[in-house]
């Protein structure tokens, strides 16, 4: 398996295909590069190399004790596109890979030409007086027990409801899509997806006033677990040339349920 080691001795999984301009995505929680098979697929056969890792802790990567934060992250982003050696990049990042995608965005400007939050936490998602429309403590806390407790049992009950949106109204649940995402999580450690609750509760504005580069923020309108009102107004304010696209009644994971949709609207946006 292609991998790079970080200066903490730590082996990332990435995958890398195809050749021209890079697409660099970054996964959400508990997932892995495999999360992004539709889209990788999708851009490849138009004509860019693509390129996604599994996050530390999580998928083919190592599992260490230390190092699974925000800022490790964003380290293991840097090494492996520094490794890869890619200029002119898009980075494309889906609720926690939002966080990274902002913060590495950020420190690195000078390696990326667009980016693209897609569900993301940025700039924040904890409930707050700046932001009551955020989750509360309890919600947190109750993802930390999940993870604790019957985690495989718990890997079942987030994406058939919140994730995918299947309590809704209407949904008709994927069998297929839910054990994938249960594939996808139980291959990773528990322990770096306990610590990851910490970096939802981290605050990146900063990072988002850092950002230079064009930058797509994409939110389904019924995500439950970032709310579109706790995070996306404020992202795009917060950001120099931000654009929003909005899409009435899609879930938190719709770049799974709706990548039909969504692959064409990421594809406008990277040739705009």
């Amino acid at each position: 398996m292609p991998t790079i080691t970080t200066t903490d001795g730590v082996n990332i999984f990435y995958k890398d295909w195809g050749s021209g301009q890079p697409i660099v995505f970054s996964h959400g929680w508990p997932l892995s590069a495999d999360d992004w098979d539709a889209q990788m697929t999708f851009f490849l056969r138009h004509g860019y190399r693509v390129i996604a890792h599994d996050r530390r802790g999580h998928g083919r990567s190592d599992q260490p004790g230390t190092g699974n934060d925000m800022d490790h992250w964003v380290a293991d982003l840097a090494a492996l596109t520094e490794h890869l050696n890619l200029r002119d990049a898009i980075h494309i990042g889906h609720s926690t890979g939002g966080g990274e995608v902002a913060r590495y965005v950020a420190r690195h400007p000078e390696r990326v030409a667009k980016a693209v939050l897609v569900a993301s936490l940025t700039p924040n998602m904890y409930r707050s007086e700046e932001n009551p429309s955020g989750q509360p403590p309890e919600w947190f806390e109750a993802i930390r027990a999940g993870v604790l407790g019957n985690r495989s049992q718990f890997f079942r009950f987030v994406p058939e409801s919140p994730f995918y949106g299947y309590n809704l109204d209407g949904a008709e649940p994927s069998e297929a899509i839910i054990a994938n995402w249960w594939r996808q999580g139980m291959a990773g450690g528990a322990l770096a997806h306990h610590a990851t609750v910490d970096s939802w509760l981290e605050d990146y504005t900063e990072d988002l006033k850092k950002i230079t580069v064009p930058v797509l923020v994409m939110h389904g309108e019924a995500d439950q677990v970032v709310p579109f009102a706790s995070s996306v107004p404020r992202a795009v304010d917060l950001l120099k040339k931000g654009s929003l696209k909005t899409y009435p009644g899609y879930p938190h994971g719709m770049l799974t349920t709706h990548a039909d949709v969504l692959n064409p609207d990421l594809l406008s946006f990277i040739r705009s």
